[in-house]
């Protein structure tokens, strides 16, 4: 059964089309392994030439040398992480230090509070939902 006019394409059975969607994930699934695994590769090599960077210019004691394929620049960089969210809370929320924090909503969170409490909305929240399509194989 297909409804075909002039301009328009036959439709598709979604048996079929639901075959081919997953003949194209698992041909974007076998490209996306292959890609990942050479970028691994290259990134490993590229991180023990960043070692070896590093090591020749702590031994010249300098944090940024000149070449003729570029300057490269010895930086220290410093990252935050906390072992006790409770007690790091509790320091926030004693020192009024919420910019300490960045500004990103925890979408399951929110999503949580929002179907407990449908009459309490944060001012300023903005959402969007779309479809979603997933094809799963068959068990």
């Amino acid at each position: 059964m297909t409804d075909e006019t002039d301009n328009e394409a036959p439709i598709m059975p979604i048996d079929k089309l639901a075959k081919v969607y997953r003949k194209m994930a698992a041909a974007i699934q076998k490209l996306t392994t292959e890609y990942e695994t050479q970028v691994e590769e290259i990134k490993r090599q590229q991180e023990a030439v960043k070692l070896a960077l590093k090591d020749q210019m702590l031994a010249l004691g300098v944090s940024s040398v000149r070449t003729d394929q570029g300057t490269v620049v010895l930086s220290t960089k410093t990252r935050f992480n906390t072992s006790d969210w409770d007690s790091f809370k509790q320091f926030i929320l004693a020192h009024e230090a919420v910019d300490l924090l960045e500004k990103r909503i925890a979408q399951g969170n929110m999503a949580t509070f929002l179907e407990e409490n449908p009459g309490l909305v944060p001012p300023g929240l903005n959402s969007h939902s779309e479809y979603a399509i997933s094809v799963r194989k068959p068990t």
